[in-house]
């Protein structure tokens, strides 16, 4: 399997590690830290040191409760970091909601749009669809960030309820005009959902995947593994790279995570031991992401 993006068809054939730069002043898990462009950047260069195989380059804090920055407050964010890391020689893909960032992101070279709302705002899906080639992931949220953990509910089986709703939506992108191997999907662990709703995706990700496009999975320092482990967001890498390797052994393509190096070595160790190909026979064998 692969994910064609704007310059990239990138080969799935074996775990993709995707290294998050947030740009904002607000994330949870690093907020303020590369809100500037030049600590962005150094950041964007530091993650491929560790070998992250796709930058995330997002302006708007996604944490619950997050406020939402104005069009300006997140072009001035994230213009200036995209603008270098095109030139790095990796796929660059742009965490953002607004149609308007896309268009200029993608006009810059973007590869990959990463939208936690899949493409529903007005003019969002146009802006992909008129591309020639971009990739986009998919992902599933129960309500706006500013509400969503606010007692999430699921009336029967949640995890056969995302599935229905990735499914539909899959099948309105393509609709519009988006080539299947563009798109890859996520379920939005911590976009609505309990810690018990998230242990669920992980347990029955299989289901997920016979929607037959990759999965994107973002577990990286969430609140979820910090109620497992009474751990606060700063310790817990730990978890999170067991989270990574718990997505990958059950089919996961790529995992969108903070800490780049422990993952990358992490998932070094059991590619070398087999585990890996053992639980996923696709990921016997990989080659470059080009």
């Amino acid at each position: 399997m692969h994910w064609q993006t704007s310059r990239f068809l990138i080969d799935l054939g074996r775990p993709r590690v995707m290294g998050i730069v947030n740009t904002t002043p607000d994330s949870f898990a690093d907020g303020g830290r590369y809100a500037s462009a030049d600590a962005a950047i150094a950041h964007c260069e530091q993650l491929l040191r560790e070998g992250a195989d796709i930058l995330d380059i997002g302006g708007e804090s996604t944490r619950p409760g997050a406020r939402q920055p104005d069009l300006a407050e997140e072009l001035a964010r994230v213009l200036p970091v995209l603008r270098q890391a095109v030139t790095l020689g990796v796929p660059v893909s742009v965490d953002t909601s607004r149609p308007e960032i896309m268009r200029v992101a993608l006009d810059l070279g973007a590869d990959i749009v990463n939208d936690v709302r899949s493409l529903s705002r007005p003019g969002a899906l146009a802006v992909v669809a008129a591309h020639p080639g971009c990739g986009v992931c998919l992902m599933h949220m129960q309500g706006e960030p500013c509400a969503m953990q606010q007692s999430p509910a699921y009336a029967g089986d949640v995890v056969a309820q995302v599935r229905a709703w990735l499914d539909r939506r899959l099948r309105q992108v393509h609709a519009a005009g988006v080539a299947l191997d563009r798109i890859t999907l996520d379920p939005g662990i911590g976009f609505g959902k309990t810690p018990e709703h998230n242990w669920a995706l992980l347990r029955r990700q299989a289901e997920l995947l016979t929607l037959g496009r990759p999965l994107l999975l973002g577990w990286s320092r969430k609140s979820t593994l910090g109620a497992l482990t009474g751990r606060p967001v700063d310790q817990r890498l730990v978890p999170s790279v067991a989270a990574a390797l718990a997505c990958v052994q059950r089919g996961g393509q790529v995992v969108r995570v903070h800490d780049v190096a422990a993952t990358v070595d992490a998932l070094k160790v059991w590619g070398a031991a087999g585990l890996l190909a053992d639980h996923n026979p696709g990921l016997r064998t990989g080659t470059s992401t080009t």
